[in-house]
């Protein structure tokens, strides 16, 4: 039987790990989103209203097909009704056990990559419900941006600010 060396390369041992994000604004924040769950990118179009659903969920959209729930990240953080500009965009998400849902975001300003040091994990006040939705803080260029935890977002619960 053959001997498997293992060997590791000086490159991946002293490479920084490292994560993309897409950086959406909500009114005057900015959060971060994953890059590895984001499908697509598209401009806001009609939603079709779904009764008896939350109030976050918008309805759904077709999109090449397919039937998309979406979802106001800005119902569901407790903030004010969307405002619907040119800028409005609907990210579609892969969520692994949740499928596919839009998110309504009221700008797609750019994609920055982060290393690990540059991610704090946030210890939060439990009563402060938009927190409730943040994975970590990534320090970018001089500025805060929030990371969301889709997991946390996903999450039912009492939907009372």
């Amino acid at each position: 039987m053959e001997e498997i060396k293992v060997v590791e390369s000086n490159e991946t041992t002293n490479a920084a790990i490292t994560q993309q994000f897409i950086v959406v604004r909500l009114g005057e924040e900015q959060y971060g989103v994953d890059i590895r769950f984001i499908d697509n990118i598209v401009r806001m179009q009609k939603i079709t209203r779904v009764p008896k659903v939350a109030s976050y969920l918008k309805g759904v959209i077709n999109l090449r097909g397919e039937v998309i729930p979406i979802m106001s990240l800005r119902l569901k953080m407790f903030l004010p009704e969307d405002e619907i500009t040119k800028a409005t965009r609907i990210i579609i998400l892969k969520l692994g056990q949740y499928g596919s849902i839009g998110i309504i975001v009221d700008e797609v300003k750019e994609v920055v990559t982060l290393e690990e040091g540059q991610i704090e994990k946030v210890a939060y006040d439990s009563k402060d419900d938009k927190m409730n939705f943040i994975g970590g803080i990534g320090k970018y260029e001089g500025g805060l941006i929030s990371l969301l935890d889709f997991n946390l977002v996903m999450q039912e619960r009492e939907n009372t600010p």
